[in-house]
């Protein structure tokens, strides 16, 4: 966007900056979020205000977070947040930006049948707090833990925590279970990183820009879930349910990871594009 003098008017900003990102798998999407980042409005003002023109400082910050997307600079990262389940979450290139995907495994862990009183449950590496912070919303006489072993990570899902006003939630830092009691909980989710290390999707698109101990995880992409899977069943309460955010072409694995641990009752669902993505278990034995 090099003629600022002519380019200025909303509709024929975002049909150009739409152009220009036309290599993005949502080019249109990008742009509406950058500008709407930049005006400080919703993206229904676009609609309502196509003739709108932007001035010298908001063309000239627009220009440049459309570069930084061109390049391959992830827009959460660019506007500095990204919205899952009703919550609007900071993010930071010390998270993973949370995806449309896991709100599956929110509401697989809302739709449990959970002890009436006192439940206890815990978000295993929590990155923004999305998983966390979801949950406690819908249900604020739960407690829940949120646990990541980045105190950088963990320093953002707190600042989430305040700003979406959830007050039922406490951080540890830690890895895995470690920092949980034997016998505690009634549920424990996560969404670990299950791609195999030399996945070649981990040097394209967005990925390339989080941080990648939160993305891969050993030659088949299951060290984390092995773990979580051992370390998760003594953690548990009788009863306890643990449920587990994988690639869509490892429920299989998943399962068979989880009966060898002990777990009953397991199953796996399918996310909306049908593919498996949430594996469920319960620990029915001691």
């Amino acid at each position: 966007m090099n003629d600022s003098k002519r380019v200025r008017r909303i509709d024929q900003v975002l049909a150009e900056a739409s152009r220009m990102l036309s290599a993005s798998d949502t080019p249109r999407l990008d742009a509406e979020l950058l500008l709407s980042h930049i005006l400080d409005k919703p993206r229904t003002y676009f609609f309502t205000w196509p003739e709108a023109e932007l001035n010298d400082e908001q063309l000239s910050r627009f220009n440049a977070l459309l570069k930084k997307r061109i390049n391959g600079t992830p827009v959460a990262y660019l506007t500095g947040y990204r919205e899952f389940w009703s919550l609007q979450l900071k993010v930071t290139d010390a998270t993973l930006i949370p995806r449309p995907d896991t709100e599956l495994l929110v509401e697989l862990a809302l739709a449990q049948q959970l002890p009436t009183h006192q439940v206890n449950i815990a978000d295993l590496g929590t990155g923004t707090g999305a998983i966390a912070l979801a949950l406690a919303k819908e249900q604020p006489d739960w407690q829940v833990t949120a646990v990541d072993k980045s105190p950088e990570a963990l320093a953002v899902a707190k600042e989430n925590a305040i700003s979406n006003d959830v007050q039922n939630v406490q951080f540890n830092e830690g890895d895995w279970c470690s920092t949980l009691a034997a016998d505690s909980l009634d549920m424990i989710v996560s969404n670990p990183p299950y791609i195999r290390s030399d996945d070649p999707h981990l040097q394209q698109g967005d990925v390339r820009f989080e941080p990648m101990c939160a993305l891969a995880s050993g030659e088949d992409g299951l060290t984390d879930i092995r773990t979580i899977a051992r370390d998760a069943f003594n953690t548990l309460k009788y009863e306890g349910m643990l449920l587990i955010e994988h690639g869509y072409d490892q429920g299989e694995a998943v399962r068979s990871i989880l009966l060898k641990a002990g777990y009953s009752a397991v199953r796996t669902e399918q996310d909306l594009a049908g593919h498996e993505r949430v594996t469920l278990a319960q620990k029915l034995m001691h």
